[in-house]
Formats: C-alpha cells, sequence, structure tokens
C-alpha cells in the first residue's frame, strides 16, 4: 500500500513515525494528515532514506535543483552538487538532466541520495528524441522507467490540455509560456492537435505511480513567467484542473502536491497560495521563488528568497530554490549554496509566522547566544557555520569577545556590564557604595 492507502485504513507506517519524530508532532497527527492529502510522505519504495513530510502544519520544506545539460554535463560536478545541497540543509532534490545517459546519471545520484529525489520525465523524452513527433508510449515508458529507479516524486504537466493552452493563446501575455514542460506539451498538442496524453490518460500515470509509491507533483506548466502575467486566465485555468486531478489522484491512492508560480507581484502571493489551497483541497502547495519583480538577473536568489518569505508565511509548503545563476546559466556549486541558503532563510522566516514547532525555539536560542556572546554556540546554530566563523575569525576582532564592527562600543557587551551591575547594587548595596 501507498503512504496515502495506509493512512486511510488506520496504519501508521515506519515513514510516518519518522516524520512525526522529526516535526514534534505525534504519529497519529501525521498519519490523519496524510489521509486528508495535507501532508505527502514522497519515499519510493527503491529508495532508501529517513522519511521527509511536505504539507500543513509541518516545517517548510526546501528543494535544490540539480542536473546537467547537453552543454554541460559532468556527473562529478552533479554529485558534488548533491552532496552540497545535503550539507547545506536541503529537504529535497530535483535531478533535471537534460543532456545524454540520463538514466545513468540518475542512478548515480539514487544511489548516494540522503533525502527526497524527484524528476521531470518529460525532459528525458526531449533528450532522447524530438518532443514533437512524441509518441505518448515513450512518455509512460520514461515515467515506468524513472519509478523503477527509486524517483519520489515526479513533476508531471497534466493540467497543460488543449482548452488551457487555447485560453493562455487566447489572452496577452508578456513571456508566453516558460516552463520547460510546458512549452514542450503544448508544441505537441499544437503541432499534433491531440490531447496531452498526461490529462487523456491520467488513471494509466496514477496505476504507474501508485505501484512504487511515487508522490505526483502536479506541475503548473502554464505559470506566469513575468510578473506582469501573473494570476492570468492561463494559470487560473490550468489550478482548476490541477484541483481536479489531485482529487482524482488521492482516490487511486496517490500522494499528490500542487506545484504553484514562477513570478508573482507581492500583492498577489497571498491570494496565489489561498487559492491554491482552495482549489485543489488543502493539497501540498510547491513554489518556485516567487519571484517579486524581473530586472535583477544575478541576484535572483534574493528576488526569490523576498517572495519565498512571503509564500510561506501565507501558507506555502515546498520552496523551490532560485540561484544566483537563474536565468543565465547552470548552476554551479557555489551556485546551490547561495540559493540553497537563501530560501532557507525564505522558509524559516514563513515558519516563526506559521508558529512552526521548533522554528522559534532554534530562532530563540541564537539571540541567547548572541546576547551571551558565545561565538561557538551561534556558529553551531547558524545556516552557514563556516561562513560565520570565516567572517569573525578573517577580521581584525578575530581573538576578541566582540566583533569589528563596534569593537569597544559593543552595545551587548556594554548592556551585560549594566546589568551585571544593577545586580550586584541589588545583592549587595553596600559594597557597591564602597566602591
Amino acid at each position: 500500500m501507498t503512504q496515502l492507502e495506509s493512512a486511510r485504513k488506520g496504519i501508521i507506517t515506519a515513514q510516518m513515525v519518522e516524520v512525526a519524530e522529526d516535526e514534534g508532532l505525534s504519529a497519529e497527527e501525521i498519519r490523519e494528515l496524510v489521509a486528508a492529502g495535507e501532508v505527502v510522505i514522497p519515499h519510493n519504495v527503491h529508495h532508501e532514506f529517513r522519511a521527509i513530510g511536505i504539507g500543513k502544519r509541518l516545517r517548510t520544506k526546501v528543494n535544490a535543483n540539480i542536473g546537467a545539460s547537453n552543454f554541460h554535463q559532468l556527473i562529478e560536478e552533479e554529485i558534488e552538487k548533491l552532496y552540497t545541497a545535503v550539507r547545506f540543509g536541503a529537504d529535497s532534490v530535483m535531478d533535471l538532466s537534460t543532456g545524454t545517459d540520463l538514466d545513468r546519471i540518475r542512478e548515480e545520484l539514487i544511489s548516494r541520495c540522503p533525502i527526497m529525489l524527484g524528476t521531470v520525465p518529460i525532459y528525458q523524452v526531449a533528450a532522447e528524441g524530438s518532443v514533437l513527433k512524441m509518441d505518448p508510449e515513450k512518455l509512460f515508458d520514461v515515467i515506468e522507467r524513472q519509478a523503477c529507479q527509486g524517483v519520489d516524486y515526479m513533476t508531471l504537466h497534466c493540467g497543460v490540455t488543449r482548452e488551457t493552452v487555447r485560453r493562455l493563446r487566447a489572452s496577452e501575455r508578456i513571456e508566453g509560456i516558460v516552463s520547460r514542460g510546458g512549452a514542450l506539451l503544448a508544441a505537441w498538442i499544437e503541432r499534433t492537435g491531440n490531447e496531452n496524453p498526461l490529462y487523456e490518460q491520467f488513471d494509466r500515470v496514477c496505476e504507474i505511480l501508485r505501484r512504487h509509491d511515487v508522490t505526483v507533483s502536479l506541475g503548473d506548466g502554464l505559470r506566469p513567467g513575468a510578473t506582469g502575467d501573473a494570476t492570468d486566465r492561463g494559470q487560473i485555468g490550468e489550478l482548476l484542473v490541477l484541483g481536479e486531478l489531485a482529487q482524482r489522484a488521492r482516490e487511486q491512492g496517490v500522494q499528490a502536491m500542487i506545484e504553484g508560480p514562477g513570478h508573482v507581484p507581492l500583492d498577489q502571493i497571498v491570494a496565489n497560495v489561498q487559492l491554491e489551497k482552495r482549489l485543489c483541497g488543502g493539497a501540498p502547495f510547491y513554489v518556485l521563488g516567487p519571484l517579486t519583480c524581473d530586472v535583477a538577473p544575478g541576484y535572483d536568489h534574493i528576488t526569490g528568497a523576498i517572495g519565498g518569505a512571503i509564500s510561506a508565511a501565507a501558507g506555502t509548503d515546498f520552496l523551490c530554490y532560485i540561484t544566483p545563476a537563474e536565468h543565465l546559466r547552470l548552476p554551479d556549486v557555489d551556485d546551490v549554496r547561495e540559493g540553497l541558503i537563501a530560501t532557507r532563510i525564505a522558509a524559516h522566516s514563513g515558519d516563526l509566522v506559521k508558529g512552526v514547532r521548533g522554528a522559534k525555539l532554534w530562532n530563540d536560542q541564537m539571540s541567547r547566544y548572541r546576547k551571551a556572546l558565545n561565538w561557538e554556540g551561534m556558529y553551531a546554530l547558524a545556516m552557514d557555520p563556516d561562513k560565520a566563523r570565516r567572517y569573525k575569525e578573517e577580521s581584525e576582532a578575530a581573538g576578541s569577545n566582540v566583533c569589528s564592527m563596534c569593537g569597544a562600543l559593543c552595545s551587548i557587551n556594554l548592556d551585560n556590564a549594566s546589568v551585571k551591575f544593577v545586580r550586584k547594587r541589588e545583592a549587595e548595596p553596600d559594597a557597591v557604595h564602597a566602591s
């Protein structure tokens, strides 16, 4: 049985216990949330790792995209990106490789991956032949192949249909379709006149995923790639379809989450989260960014973190990181680290608002270490301990209890001394006057 089927039969799985332990909830609470479709536990039966939950009442999770391209394909580099992502706190990685020998790359990554791993199967179909001449059987074969390898969740653009594409084309968009999977399927639909096989044969998709307990991540192939396109008819039309498909997937025992936009202005982010939750039956929401403006190439990890924090605070469950390389090139190892830390900051900021168990404890303990000028404690709790330590130790105040910004005028040092004096005066008034 899948995690969802087990939950609905009242069975608490080992994976539910692991999630409960990590989230500070009871195993029964996790089971109820999984049964309701409000939490998913992507955990392919062929992939061994400690389970991670995504959804309501849980810590906001963060994904790091890795993967080779036809311009740049080095398996060793992708493995290093995987290790970097894990080291800096990713809850998931997605292998978005589009080069050659993709089965081997994926096999190497899964064998080393101690966290959830996701894919976008249409990329492999495109890499192995022209999508415009695609035989739908090839698509189902790739989905089956990847499920057998141990992929935990798959982005499938099932909501890119003849009707949703028609509606999008009838509206005025600045940037059209920016999702690779969405663009590939829309092109196939428009060239052949046929319906998207992922939509037309959705029950078949669910049958494959159910056998391996692969979570379906219903991809937003028509997401806005420009803030000026956000929340338009194309995006919302697809979201309505995804809500219906999420319900159908759950009815067949398949866990489902919904992917969200892309580029969204600040004032529309909360509404987008609320729409997804309302239209998709509370299914976990997986958001790329969202990026809040379009003019910061090279710094889009910052634009994504701004939107991600607001999105997480509003109820988004899963953030896909944005790196400084977004829109420019394939990210390298340094980009992975920078993008991941920025997105973890966004996720944690949202968790503080949502009241996620453990978020405030972590945050407040860092503040206590700062009050005590406990540098080792601060390094231990930092998202990037090495960078925090390096900045202090490379400064002129490396051997001092204060930092080089305030030095002798350190407010915390001054305040600690004042508090100490007041307490001593209250405890020994005569001694203080004598001194």
